[in-house]
């Protein structure tokens, strides 16, 4: 299935004391409105424990976006980045707690070593917090790099603290 897939997280409020899950869901109407490409679905939220375990952050918001539409890497992780900085995102170390987060998951297949965004993005197939919101919008999706259909990435995951938040 053609398409751009891109994660959304967060866990910290932001500057304006806006929860993650508002940051969240404003960030997926940036994404929508990104010239050139449409919102094709979008996944329900869910909650995770920060990888690797923090016990100073609090617990993330997730979802993923399937984007319709021609994208180009380069471009693409600009917007996004633009996205982060305009909602506060700074970067003070690796894996910090962030205000939002987004990743090119999937780029319409694109497999990349460099340069940025390496695609698909290299540790999606490891976290729950991607796998289980990418499986609602895109359920035959399969791993350009590993060849492996998201149903048996998601069974090989070692237990992780992951679950959907109920609907509003």
């Amino acid at each position: 299935m053609p398409g751009t897939l891109i994660a959304i997280g967060a866990n910290l409020p932001a500057g304006d004391g806006v929860p993650p899950l508002e940051s969240c869901k404003a960030a997926l109407a940036a994404l929508a409105a990104l010239p050139g490409l449409r919102l094709g679905a979008a996944s329900s939220w869910w909650e995770s424990a920060p990888i690797p375990p923090d016990p100073a952050s609090p617990r993330y918001i997730n979802g993923v976006a399937l984007l319709e539409g021609a994208a180009e890497p380069a471009p693409l992780l600009a917007a996004l980045q633009a996205i982060e900085n305009a909602a506060g995102r700074t970067r003070p170390y690796p894996n910090a707690p962030r205000v939002l987060d987004l990743d090119i998951i999937d780029l319409d297949g694109l497999v990349r070593d460099a340069p940025d965004p390496v695609l698909p993005h290299p540790r999606a197939h490891l976290r729950g917090f991607v796998l289980y919101p990418l499986a609602e919008v895109a359920p035959d999706w399969v791993h350009p790099r590993l060849k492996q259909p998201i149903a048996a990435l998601i069974a090989a995951l070692p237990k992780q603290d992951v679950r959907p938040l109920p609907a509003a």
